[in-house]
């Protein structure tokens, strides 16, 4: 048996059952995190119109994203047995409140933008809704890092920064769709600083991964990276061109940055798929490490075990051991 292959080839661990509804729901839980953030600051310095508009991207963002979570679940009750207690140890416990606690928040703060209603209480809601903003965007990374998927788990110091900067992205460029190009200059800012960190921090992850983010680069994971790049790098080259005295201009410039943010998280989505697939990035990473003394196992070098065996006047052709991960 190849030490990069298992028993018949067969995986080592289960792919993801999660479906389609996951990588969306990535996205529009970071849509609306950085939404909320967005429109708080915006309100702060006065722009009423972009944080009419950028709060409204938040509720959509809200209202959406357990839509999709449920919709994975299969039954609404599920979601909700998720509350009946709060577990610091589960990410999906933490990001169940967090997302409760954001929704409501965020409604409350985008009715009184809107109508101006429940003022005292949307002195607390602006604040709180931004506050929860950032683990709302982050905490679906820590959600697939804490599995057993190695192309996720190896990447959890990286993940909470790329899904964080595509959140920021996709507020950005949601506000610069929905706002008028004369009241949309930090939506603009944001959305152009936001692609190039995207685009920076996806590189990183990838050249940390090393031999785990083998998966990025072929297949499916792939073909979505390269959508990525092609719709962010567009997007973002209108936007500084034409997008402010244009709005249809900033309108497809946003719009393909959008499109450019759900295909980030399509990427890492299907990445995962790939990486559990394969025993190799399961077998040789753990035997290395267990060979350098990182991991403790029982994994050995071939040329070491058969010196042990003549040191014990074994004869060179006895059968060696299987060595396990």
């Amino acid at each position: 048996m190849s030490e990069s292959t298992s028993y018949h080839g067969q995986p080592l661990i289960k792919e993801p059952i999660w479906t389609w509804e996951i990588p969306c729901y990535f996205f529009t839980g970071g849509l609306a995190g950085g939404s909320a953030g967005l429109a708080y600051l915006s309100q702060l310095r006065g722009n009423e119109v972009l944080a009419r508009r950028a709060w409204t991207g938040a509720t959509v963002g809200i209202g959406m994203s357990p839509l999709f979570l449920i919709s994975d679940l299969g039954r609404p009750m599920r979601f909700l047995n998720m509350l009946r207690m709060f577990k610091v140890s589960s990410p999906m416990s933490v990001g169940s409140w967090i997302l409760s606690a954001s929704g409501a928040s965020t409604t409350l703060a985008a009715l009184n933008a809107w109508t101006g209603r429940f003022p005292r209480s949307a002195r607390f809601a602006r604040p709180a809704a931004a506050l929860l903003g950032l683990p709302l965007s982050t905490y679906t990374a820590a959600l697939v890092a804490n599995t057993a998927v190695p192309v996720w788990h190896e990447a959890r110091r990286m993940l909470p920064f790329v899904f964080g900067s595509g959140a920021a992205l996709s507020a950005g460029a949601a506000a610069v769709i929905a706002t008028p190009p004369e009241h949309a200059a930090p939506a603009r800012r944001l959305a152009l600083a936001s692609a190039a960190l995207e685009l920076a921090s996806n590189e990183v992850m990838k050249k940390q991964l090393g031999e785990h983010g083998e998966p990025y680069q072929r297949g499916a994971p792939s073909k979505f990276s390269h959508l990525t790049q092609a719709l962010i790098v567009s997007g973002a080259g209108l936007l500084l061109r034409r997008g402010q005295s244009s709005r249809g201009a900033a309108i497809a410039a946003g719009s393909m940055l959008c499109a450019g943010a759900l295909s980030a998280r399509w990427t890492v989505f299907k990445a995962g798929f790939q990486s559990a697939s394969d025993p190799k990035y399961v077998v040789e990473p753990q035997r290395r490490m267990i060979e350098r003394g990182e991991r403790r196992g029982a994994s050995r070098r071939v040329s070491q075990v058969r010196e042990v065996q003549l040191d014990k006047g074994s004869p060179a052709t006895a059968p060696l051991p299987l060595s396990g991960s």
